[in-house]
Order: structure tokens, then sequence, then C-alpha cells
């Protein structure tokens, strides 16, 4: 069996029990302890695992309270471009998140704007303006404040946005777009295909890591709106016909 067959074996397996045990991997796929050491720690280097004694476990979402005090200087200045982008009239979705929380900020006095949000902090935060607030219902993810599942994929499939900005848990180094649970994923992707135009907005910090479940590819948006800076890897993006906004 080879390494990549085996860890996805072990993801799998995580997925299923919630928590697994070094020996019991060992065992069950007939391979070593040490083998097993390793592709647990290179899992938890590609941030889709957490070790726990003895074994391992899915990697917990960060809870929205930490997430909005990280990296805010990189996201009120991804916002700042994003609102650029919004005007008078506009019907925009804003993807949960602590960036498109920042977004909402900037663009709730344009006027006659209406603004379709899966997140209940950002619902909150619109309750105090005049904008025109359509909220995804759905299940709710306590630790995120997002709306997910059936009734909010439905209500994303009935709507048609002008545009829409979108985060991201993680980017891989061939550029997919990665979100640690498949309810996101399927989300994120109706988001992109009823939205005129889609941004991806995401800073540096989420460049080069893995999540579970792909979404789709950074060549699917419109564009994406970051402050990492490239370099070589430029032309790389313009032949795969990935659109950079920095900031």
């Amino acid at each position: 069996m080879f390494a990549e067959e085996r860890r996805t074996q072990i993801i799998n397996i995580i997925r299923e029990t919630g928590t697994v045990q070094v020996e019991q991997l060992a065992k069950k796929l007939d391979v070593s302890l040490m083998t097993i050491r390793r592709d647990l720690e290179k899992l938890r280097q590609e941030g889709i695992i957490e070790r726990c004694h003895g074994g391992a476990i899915l990697k917990r979402e960060v809870a929205y309270t930490k997430k909005r005090t990280l990296q805010m200087e990189e996201k009120e200045k991804i916002a700042d471009k994003c609102a650029q982008y919004v005007k008078r009239g506009n019907t925009v979705f804003l993807d949960a998140g602590t960036t498109t929380y920042e977004i909402a900020k900037r663009i709730r006095d344009i006027p006659s704007i209406t603004v379709i949000t899966n997140d209940l902090e950002i619902a909150m935060l619109l309750m105090e303006s005049d904008v025109n607030l359509l909220v995804c219902g759905g299940n709710v993810q306590k630790s995120t404040g997002s709306m997910l599942g059936d009734f909010a994929n439905q209500m994303v499939e009935e709507l048609r946005t002008e545009i829409a900005f979108i985060g991201a848990a993680s980017i891989d180094d061939e550029y997919n777009v990665l979100t640690p649970t498949s309810k996101k994923a399927v989300l994120k992707r109706l988001i992109c295909k009823y939205a005129n135009r889609s941004y991806l907005a995401v800073d540096h910090t989420k460049f080069g890591k893995q999540a579970l479940i792909k979404v789709n590819h950074l060549a699917d948006y419109s564009g994406v709106i970051t402050n990492k800076v490239f370099g070589e890897e430029d032309d790389i993006l313009k032949q795969r016909k990935i659109n950079i906004i920095q900031v």
C-alpha cells in the first residue's frame, strides 16, 4: 500500500470513529507503529489531524472568537479592497467567516444593497444597518456561527447574486481550495456557481496548507483577493488563468 493511500485510510478511520490509537491503526493496516507515527505526523503538519495521547483526532475548527483576533491587519486590508467592488444597489453574498465579517462592516452603509449571508455574526451586525438582509437558514455550527446543510443549499440555488465574497480554510500547493467539512464544500461551490462574480478573500496564512475536502480551484474565481506575495509563482498563476488581486 502506498503512503498516500494509507494516509487516506487513516483519515477515513478517524472520521468514522472520532479518535484512534496508534496501535489500532498499525494492526488494522498491518504496518509498524513507527510507520503509523510518521503518517500521523505528516497529517498533523498538513493541518488535517491533531495528536492526542497515544493517537489522533480530526483537527477541530478554530472558534469564531479566536479567528477574529488572528491576522487582523491583513483581514482589514483585504476587506478594504473587497468593499471597492461593491456598488450602490448590488446584491452581495457574504460567506461565513471573519474576513467576510470585516467586509460587512465596510459595505453596510452603501445605499440600496442586498446582502445574503450564512453567517449569524454578519447577520447580527447588519441588523443595525439599512441593508436589505437575507439569511440562509440551516444547521448552525455553533463554534463558528455559520449555517450549513440542505436548507442553506436550497436557498442559494434559488438566488442569483451579482457578487460573492468567499473564504477558505486552506489552499494547497496545486492551488486547490480546501475546507474541513463536506457541508461547507457543497455550499461554497453553490455560491460560486450562482454568483455573477465570485471573489476568494484569503490572507497569506491560508496558502500551502491542507484540509480534508476540496471545494474547487483558484481559477474558478473571478479573482483572489489576498496579501500573499507570490514572486516566482506569477508565471504559473497566469498560465492557470488565476487572477490574483494583491493588497
